[in-house]
């Protein structure tokens, strides 16, 4: 892999992850549209883009270290019969995490044949997009005051949102948003109870699929130089959004965005067909 293309993948992986647009769906269909080859048929292609992610959990959770630092002492503190925000928060969080995890274990190898077609990744991203819209549309005439936290079935509500991003085209952060949107947050809190929930299932992925990297140890050195650039790129991602929904923005924007992106994909690939 040259460089360049290192380079590429990476800022694309740490600023897509995290923006509602679908990093995988972006992975796979910009280097094909650009003219970079990307063998989708190599084993260590899902373990690299893997250890790309891992760059992005350490880029959140050195963002919010210390709202993790306060969930983790409000757990320990319900353990011992402590009632508290943050202890409820982090309950919140490991219910929300279970739909998706069990889940990708159990349908890991078949929706890998799905990163096959791009195709099917140009119309996903596309529905993302609709949903993004939709979702934005839902929060926006919403009258009611937000709730203060998230019930757990709310919680776990949220986290099978996440299942949709197992397939590429469809955004892990889009869907979470639009559910805690659905449930009643605020975008900001939306955006943060994401970014939480996204972290560990990002994490666990790195530490799952990371072991085949080594089969190809040519590959590691790509994936460390991958994953530290993946990070910065990830941390001033998550700088930007957090600050864009404070400041009362848009899921509508981005998807406007994925619609128009999915749909001249889509088209590409229709006229000139799928890249060998």
């Amino acid at each position: 892999m040259s460089l360049g293309f290192l380079i590429f993948l990476s800022v694309l992986q740490g600023v897509t992850e995290l923006f509602p647009v679908s990093s995988l769906g972006h992975t796979l269909l910009a280097p094909a549209l650009v003219g970079m080859h990307v063998d989708q048929h190599a084993p260590q292609l899902i373990p690299f883009l893997v250890a790309l992610h891992l760059g992005t959990a350490l880029a959140l959770l050195w963002y919010f270290r210390q709202r993790w630092i306060e969930l983790v002492k409000g757990w320990f503190g319900t353990l011992s019969g402590q009632r508290s925000d943050d202890g409820h928060m982090m309950w919140a969080l490991i219910i929300g995490t279970i739909p998706a995890g069990l889940v990708g274990l159990l349908l890991e190898r078949r929706l890998e044949q799905v990163f096959h077609d791009l195709r099917i990744v140009a119309m996903a991203l596309i529905l993302n997009g609709v949903l993004l819209w939709v979702g934005d549309r839902i929060q926006r005439a919403r009258a009611h005051q937000p709730p203060e936290k998230l019930s757990f079935r709310q919680a776990f509500l949220v986290g099978l949102a996440q299942i949709g991003a197992l397939v590429p085209g469809f955004s892990r952060s889009g869907l979470t948003m639009i559910a805690g949107n659905a449930a009643g947050l605020t975008a900001e809190r939306a955006a943060e109870f994401a970014f939480l929930l996204g972290t560990p299932i990002i994490f666990a992925a790195g530490v799952l699929e990371l072991p085949k990297l080594f089969k190809a140890p040519e590959q590691l050195g790509d994936a460390l130089l991958g994953g530290v650039l993946t990070a910065i790129a990830a941390y001033l991602s998550v700088r930007f959004l957090m600050r864009y929904f404070e400041g009362r923005g848009r899921l509508a924007t981005f998807g406007v965005y994925c619609i128009v992106a999915g749909a001249l994909c889509l088209a590409w690939l229709m006229t000139h067909g799928q890249p060998a």
